[in-house]
């Protein structure tokens, strides 16, 4: 079969000319590393293609290309695609068909490139990702790293652990898992990537100063949340991490290269997870003297958040996700609301700002327990917040639930809207449809962000800090017409 990978025109010893792809998709399409759920925002905003950049690290004479931050079409990929005999694209449920039609062009405009997929989707689904297109050669599984490395450097394919792939014929191999990564010093540093290859001023959160840098200092989450994507994927349930010296010499080598850089964010699942390591990182950081944010459970306690803060932390991400205990049990979210509480106001006599986050639809939800949860959101009063839809992606234990259930038809399950890239509510319950759940969600926005003291706290950001003023501003526009049009 033309299209397969051709073990016989690969020579061991040389390393392919690869390229790294982030595909052209929906306008504003955000399908980077801390994009737990990859949609169009309701603002527009962008993470870092850390997932892409890491291997793109290990790959000498590599590029990466981020198209939709970079504001690339397809016809501009395929002009830089030129020459490359290599490409790995990520792609993800959401994204999938898009990048499948991105691969199909690659491959018709670069004769003989060799060319798959990495990501989430590729994990669960090497064998429906295969199965899409002629175009598609290889799919990298689980921990996919040091799989494209040894692709890259043209190891014999049946050698490389954790690749699924064509033969000649066209039949559909699966190499046996990639064992998991221990030793996570030994990767280098994907701020070399950011350095070499994107515009960082291109990407920006709206709850974070901009420019921001974000990496991982580790992989994993001991949290069993049965939603979250990227533990049950690729990442695993164990919380494995680089060491403290590691992660200071590339927030050193981040300053050295990013002079402009006015925060770094640390993006593992829960950076907390390790309160004694988060600690020691944090001195480190407060003696180089830099502003910092990551992601955290709403249960550290008041000794961690302090030394936290103290080695200058400013922001926290945290993962509400509902204001009722009975839906985070049955998500399994290991958290209880009175610690929740504690912890926030632990945050807010801290001065440290939260951005909180939260997930209308899951299991248990009612009209009652929506009420619920906007009302624990304006209580607790984090900064900002950001309200998703739950999305049942495969391979989750929510998407098997919903389907046994009958909450998620399978002919329904399209996670964003296929005109604007937007993500949709898809899972129904016999007394709560999926109409309700998506109205609910700018219910819930308006009701936080219109109230007065929301209001004069956002105002008052903006009198202290001028420079927020024409970023909150346009940040306004963009939320106003996301309303506008739902």
């Amino acid at each position: 079969m033309t299209n397969s990978v051709d073990t016989g025109a690969l020579t061991k010893g040389r390393v392919m000319k690869t390229l790294f792809l982030q595909p052209p998709s929906f306008d504003g399409f955000d399908g980077g590393a801390g994009a737990r759920y990859q949609a169009r925002r309701e603002i527009r905003s962008f993470w870092y293609p850390t997932w892409l950049a890491q291997p793109a690290a290990m790959v000498p004479g590599s590029r990466l290309i981020d198209a939709p931050p970079a504001g690339y079409n397809l016809q501009q990929v395929l002009e830089m695609a030129q020459g490359y005999e290599l490409a790995v694209l990520h792609t993800s449920e959401p994204s999938f068909a898009s990048d499948v039609k991105v691969a199909e062009a690659l491959k018709q405009a670069v004769p003989g490139i060799k060319l798959g997929f990495i990501g989430a989707k590729a994990a669960v689904s090497p064998d429906a990702v295969l199965s899409a297109s002629d175009a598609i050669d290889f799919a990298a599984r689980e921990e996919f790293d040091y799989t494209i490395k040894e692709l890259a450097e043209c190891a014999p394919l049946e050698s490389i652990t954790g690749l699924s792939y064509k033969d000649d014929q066209g039949k559909i191999i699966h190499n046996p898992p990639r064992a998991v990564l221990e030793n996570m010093d030994e990767l280098p540093f994907v701020s070399s990537v950011y350095k070499r290859d994107l515009h960082i001023e291109d990407y920006f959160i709206g709850y974070l100063q901009h420019p921001y840098v974000s990496f991982y200092t580790g992989r994993g989450c001991h949290s069993r949340c049965t939603f979250c994507l990227w533990p049950q994927t690729v990442g695993g349930h164990r919380y494995r991490t680089r060491s403290v010296d590691n992660v200071l010499a590339e927030v050193r080598q981040i300053q050295r290269d990013f002079p402009q850089v006015k925060e770094i964010f640390f993006d593992d699942d829960t950076f907390t997870d390790d309160g004694p390591r988060a600690i020691a990182i944090a001195k480190g950081l407060g003696e180089i003297g830099i502003t910092w944010s990551c992601n955290a459970k709403a249960n550290v306690p008041y000794e961690t958040l302090k030394a936290m803060k103290e080695g200058g932390l400013r922001l926290l991400l945290v993962g509400y996700e509902s204001g009722n205990q009975q839906i985070l049990n049955n998500i399994k979210k290991g958290m209880r609301i009175d610690i929740a509480r504690r912890f926030t106001k632990d945050c807010h006599k801290l001065g440290i700002t939260i951005h909180g986050t939260f997930i209308l639809g899951l299991p248990g939800e009612t009209r009652k327990t929506i009420e619920e949860t906007i009302r624990f959101a304006c209580d607790i009063n984090p900064h900002t917040m950001q309200v998703s839809m739950a999305a049942p992606y495969p391979g989750t234990e929510l998407y098997d639930q919903a389907i046994k259930e009958g909450w998620l038809k399978p002919e329904d399950d399209t996670l964003v809207n296929g005109d604007t890239g937007t993500q949709q509510s898809v899972m129904s319950y016999p007394h709560l449809d999926h109409t309700m759940i998506f109205d609910s969600a700018d219910a819930f926005y308006k009701r936080f962000y219109f109230r007065a003291g929301k209001i004069a706290e956002m105002i008052g950001e903006m009198g202290r800090s001028p420079w927020m003023i024409p970023r909150r501003l346009r940040e306004g526009v963009e939320f106003m017409r996301y309303l506008g049009k739902h």
